[in-house]
């Protein structure tokens, strides 16, 4: 019944059923310039987090293969572990 009378409603008023200007074909308004300077600034976001992501990874990456490569008594992270200047 709602629909019905939403679409009776439109049906009824045809103007206020139009889009926008930006969606209505109007692309030389302050209004499209905004809503294509938003989309391309979400999407600047979106580059943004996903390359510091793969940024992370390549990251720990570096770091396990490095690890892995060094000697073991460079790996002691225990602090106290290596022996002090002056001690027999």
């Amino acid at each position: 019944m709602r629909k019905t009378l939403v679409t009776l409603g439109l049906l009824a008023a045809p103007r206020a059923a139009l889009a926008c200007p930006v969606c209505f074909g109007q692309s030389d308004s302050p209004l499209a310039w905004a809503v294509n300077m938003g989309v391309f600034m979400m999407l600047g976001l979106v580059v943004l987090v996903l390359a510091a992501f793969a940024a992370f990874f390549v990251y720990l990456m570096r770091r396990a293969r490095r690890a892995a490569g060094a000697p073991p008594a460079a790996r002691s992270y225990v602090v106290g572990t290596d022996p002090q200047e002056g001690t027999a």
